[in-house]
């Protein structure tokens, strides 16, 4: 290994440190990070130019790379993000004495809606399970806490039994940077984790598997992949048209609560953004419903 190449090592070393210990970052956050920088890197070795000697035209060089190989705005966007925190941290440390990604711009992104299911239709995609097969029980309690709790898929998979304070309704979730947040829980959740339970009961679960709420047949704890395949065949099975991902049900979660009134803000908290920016993208989905509560309940519209 060049002496130039073992300095690079050491500098993505080190970022993934910051990343974990100050920031607080996830593993799957971590690797996003790590192979937004390696993609630049990649980039660079070809350009014959080191990291640190990185200009604004080199790294203009490279979006423009990213744009002419077929990667989405969205998907550039979230490259550049994870570029520009490298940059950051590199200065922080001393490695540059210029963050050369001042004056990177992003592509501009159109507006974008994310998918949701009205409530009629998550009953529609839980009726459509059959209750015969060993995970029926399981796979209903599973859409209806992430419809009725707004959980990441990751914070699914790794929910655990001694998370769940059924008497009081809540869940303990550990978000993103291991930040606990405690979510109320629906009684119709509850009741679809009960029947749940009495399945788990028959289970042989595997050692250090026990805490896991969520189990497979064999008695391990379930995957994001496993989850975001079973929503997909279960939307088919019910005849839903619309895209359907974990993610779908935690909009669905936000966008539910927005149309029953509930504060920006509480939601925010509920959903674990650390920014009201990122929520309020759920305004958008319900604007006309606002428009009509204002027209039926302000003042300045209500007849004398």
């Amino acid at each position: 290994m060049t002496k130039e190449a073992t300095e690079t090592q050491k500098m993505l070393s080190a970022y993934r440190r910051y990343l974990k210990l100050q920031r607080g970052a996830s593993s799957n956050t971590l690797d996003a990070y790590l192979r937004d920088v390696q993609k630049l890197l990649g980039f660079l070795q070809g350009e014959d130019v080191a990291p640190v000697d990185v200009k604004l035209s080199h790294l203009q060089a490279f979006a423009a790379g990213l744009h002419d190989i077929g990667i989405g705005p969205r998907s550039q966007c979230r490259i550049l993000s994870g570029v520009r925190s490298f940059y950051r941290f590199l200065l922080m440390d001393g490695y540059v004495e210029q963050d050369p990604t001042e004056l990177l711009e992003s592509p501009v992104l159109g507006e974008h809606l994310p998918e949701f299911l009205t409530p009629q239709e998550v009953d529609q995609l839980k009726d459509s399970i059959d209750l015969s097969k060993p995970e029926g029980h399981r796979n209903r309690a599973i859409i209806e806490v992430l419809f009725s709790c707004g959980l990441r898929v990751t914070e699914l998979v790794t929910l655990r039994l001694s998370q769940l304070y059924t008497q009081e309704q809540y869940v303990r979730v550990m978000g993103k940077g291991q930040k606990e947040r405690l979510v109320p829980i629906s009684p119709l959740a509850l009741k679809e984790l009960g029947y749940w339970f009495m399945d788990r009961e028959r289970l042989k679960i595997k050692p250090g598997e026990e805490d896991y709420v969520f189990l497979n047949r064999r008695g391990h704890h379930l995957t994001r992949t496993m989850i975001l395949i079973m929503l997909k065949q279960q939307a088919e099975e019910a005849g839903l048209l619309k895209t359907i991902s974990p993610h779908t049900l935690r909009h669905s979660f936000a966008t539910a609560l927005l149309e029953g009134g509930a504060d920006l803000r509480v939601i925010q908290a509920l959903l674990g953004h650390e920014s009201i920016g990122t929520t309020e993208i759920y305004t958008h989905i319900s604007q006309q419903s606002l428009r009509q509560a204002v027209l039926e309940h302000h003042p300045r519209n209500i007849k004398c």
